[in-house]
């Protein structure tokens, strides 16, 4: 069988792996970029997140977009799976806080080096700088082929499209599939960017740009109905723009799908609210507060909270405590004392929206996920036709979630079901 891989990222990669099992198999991945694997190699802020360890099972609840469709993939396909492949080409790996798994190395090139090693070792063919223009089909609306943009046409049993979202496109994920795809009929539901940054009009983000907190609780709230919309404990960022990091990241996912999203974002009614002292309550945080006040008595406000707080964030607290700046601290009321407790306790930033598209870590949105056999991955429209990785409508948390879901259902479409 003549199998023809669109796209060589991680999806694409494990198709041809899992395809390249079956001897009596020629199969070839077409890549646009001048090498395979590019985005791969800026993940985990290029350490390469590889997957999670937590059960295969629990995977599910970690995907935010159509999770169920993914029962039969991860069965076929785990994370203990990947590990193994890649412990077999070199890859030592580890597992770090939120049962996050990265190479030992701490470099996401080891991890491309490797399948492509896999690759090498099975005699995949790859064709860099190849861009598939276009999927052929006969009348029988059967995949048979592919063209090039170059008008060279390529014959084959199979086609994969594994061409990935919108996000990132200097990596090559442009969306061209999501074009292919329709152009024989296929559903394309909303593509938006997930696991994206969150942009705020507070003017305060921007004096506490780069300023990375640790170990805070955040909760995203929908001020107009008082619910919580998301909460998390772990790693924020300021940014010129708002806010980013890993919890925020994660929070984008539920507040992308939150009903009426972009009016309430438009109106102002979506609010940050960040816990920056989480393990200990109102009251312990006053009585660590006396006792800071304690030992600075004779000093003013704005020289007492070095040990508090970070430096970057002391004006800013300063500025919306509405405390005097140059108040002796042995001077300030109790009322005083107890608002600035809550400002700590509920430091809020409005949010008005999320980055562009092409900032996301991942695309929320694909192809209908309906029009897709999940136990093969293959096109109910069209014969032959498969699908894998990001260009399908399917999507998860940040932690290596997404990865897995590449590998998973590159292997699904890469094997062969007769």
């Amino acid at each position: 069988m003549k199998v023809l891989i669109i796209g060589g990222g991680p999806s694409g990669m494990l198709a041809a792996i899992s395809s390249s099992y079956n001897k009596n198999n020629e199969v070839t991945i077409f890549e646009k970029m001048n090498m395979l694997g590019k985005k791969l190699l800026i993940t985990g802020k290029g350490r390469c997140n590889i997957t999670s360890s937590i059960d295969i099972h629990e995977f599910i609840q970690n995907i935010t977009g159509n999770g169920k469709f993914m029962y039969s993939a991860f069965e076929n396909f785990s994370n203990e799976d990947i590990i193994e492949l890649l412990n077999k080409n070199g890859v030592k790996t580890k597992v770090e806080r939120g049962n996050r798994v990265f190479p030992s190395s701490d470099k996401s090139i080891d991890v491309r080096d490797a399948l492509e090693r896999e690759l090498k070792n099975r005699k995949v063919k790859v064709r860099l700088n190849s861009k598939v223009k276009q999927i052929i089909v006969d009348d029988n609306n059967i995949a048979i082929g592919i063209m090039l943009e170059s008008g060279e046409k390529i014959y084959g049993d199979k086609v994969i499209l594994c061409t990935g979202g919108k996000s990132y496109p200097l990596t090559g994920s442009t969306g061209d599939g999501y074009i292919m795809a329709k152009e024989l009929g296929h559903t394309i539901t909303s593509l938006k960017g997930s696991l994206i940054p969150l942009t705020s009009k507070d003017t305060f983000v921007k004096e506490l740009q780069g300023l990375s907190l640790r170990n805070v609780k955040i909760v995203l709230k929908d001020i107009e109905k008082n619910k919580n919309i998301y909460e998390d404990f772990g790693e924020m960022l300021f940014t010129h723009f708002g806010v980013s990091g890993p919890t925020i990241l994660s929070s984008s996912a539920h507040l992308l799908r939150y009903k009426n999203s972009e009016e309430l974002l438009k109106n102002n009614k979506i609010k940050l609210i960040i816990d920056l002292k989480p393990a200990l309550s109102n009251e312990q945080l006053d009585i660590r507060i006396r006792r800071d006040f304690e030992e600075n008595k004779n000093k003013q406000f704005k020289n007492s909270l070095d040990k508090l707080l970070p430096k970057k964030m002391i004006d800013v607290i300063i500025k919306r405590s509405m405390i005097d700046e140059n108040k002796k601290v042995n001077e300030i009321t109790k009322e005083e004392r107890r608002n600035l407790v809550e400002l700590l306790k509920n430091f809020d930033v409005i949010i008005n929206g999320f980055r562009p598209i092409e900032e996301a870590i991942i695309t929320a949105g694909g192809i209908n996920v309906k029009e897709i056999n999940p136990k093969t991955m293959e096109s109910k429209l069209i014969k032959n036709l498969y699908f894998a990785g990001e260009i399908i409508d399917v999507d998860a948390y940040t932690g290596g979630f997404n990865l897995q879901i590449a590998y998973s259902t590159g292997y699904v479409a890469g094997k062969n079901n007769e």
